[in-house]
């Protein structure tokens, strides 16, 4: 991720609380908040004033991974907490000069996210959010690497994450209707089909509407996609074609649209049960 002049100059302005919407903070804080991303220094005399620090530290990481996590952490709605401080208004004071760089803050699910504004990614979220439950944070893991990954153009670390990302939202659905489900072989489809008569998805079911059909039959089609293009894209084997960023866009929000709606499903098929 990489960001111009004008807009290091207001994100320097929010991390040290000069244009005063946002938590001041001093000389030490900010050596503190700059060393957890790569810098070793430490405040003492010929301290540069803060307002360059800041800019000098965020040229530092310009260009680099961490530069959206040092954002995500400055915009991160804890930040403002019992404060006088909008973080609406801060989002727009940055944001209005960030969209020219390509690239938007915004808050999602509780946490401050950047995304490219050339290519939207679908929003989705687990049921299970700080769950400790380990498949669980593991969902969680591939929906944050899916999306970091294509903020920094690993587009083949972010098409495995989208097929890891299937893998586990299938394999914990099933375990919620088997107590001790089959181990999962590394073949995505046959997983899937398992799953079909559980949530009532399977094609061949009579009661189910011709239209329908076609759709949870092109559910099939999207599952073999995405096997298919991860061994060949992915970075999980050896690539046979790289992929381009509007490949890995494809298959991460194919991933995010199937997962939300095998849990939407999951949730539609216990409400039935429970009435």
């Amino acid at each position: 991720m990489e960001i111009t002049e004008r807009t290091i100059t207001a994100l320097g302005e929010i991390i040290t609380g000069d244009v005063q919407l946002s938590p001041y903070r001093s000389g030490p804080q900010l050596v503190k908040l700059f060393n957890e991303y790569g810098a070793n220094d430490s405040y003492g005399q010929g301290f540069p004033s803060r307002w360059q620090y800041a800019q000098d530290k965020i040229r530092e990481v310009n260009g680099t991974d961490r530069l959206a996590s040092l954002i995500c952490q400055i915009y991160d709605p804890r930040e403002f907490m019992d404060t006088d401080f909008k973080l609406e208004e801060t989002l727009e004071y940055v944001n209005k000069r960030l969209r020219y760089d390509g690239y938007e803050i915004f808050i999602s699910n509780g946490f401050a996210k950047v995304r490219q504004l050339d290519g939207e990614i679908v929003e989705f979220a687990s049921p299970y959010q700080n769950s400790n439950d380990e498949n669980h944070a593991f969902i969680e893991e591939q929906i944050t690497k899916s999306e970091n990954k294509i903020l920094h153009e690993d587009y083949d670390g972010a098409i495995t994450n989208a097929r890891s990302l299937v893998e586990a939202v299938l394999t914990d659905i099933e375990a919620d209707f088997e107590s001790e489900p089959p181990p999962y072989d590394g073949d995505l489809l046959k997983l899937y089909k398992r799953i079909q008569k559980q949530l009532n998805l399977d094609p061949s079911n009579s009661t189910i509407d011709n239209s329908l059909k076609q759709t949870l039959s092109g559910l099939i089609s999207i599952l073999n996609g995405i096997a298919s293009i991860s061994n060949k894209m992915g970075d999980r084997h050896v690539r046979t074609y790289k992929p381009a960023k509007h490949h890995a866009i494809l298959i991460v929000n194919s991933a995010r649209t199937f997962c939300k709606f095998m849990y939407d499903t999951e949730q539609f098929q216990q409400s039935k049960s429970a009435s």
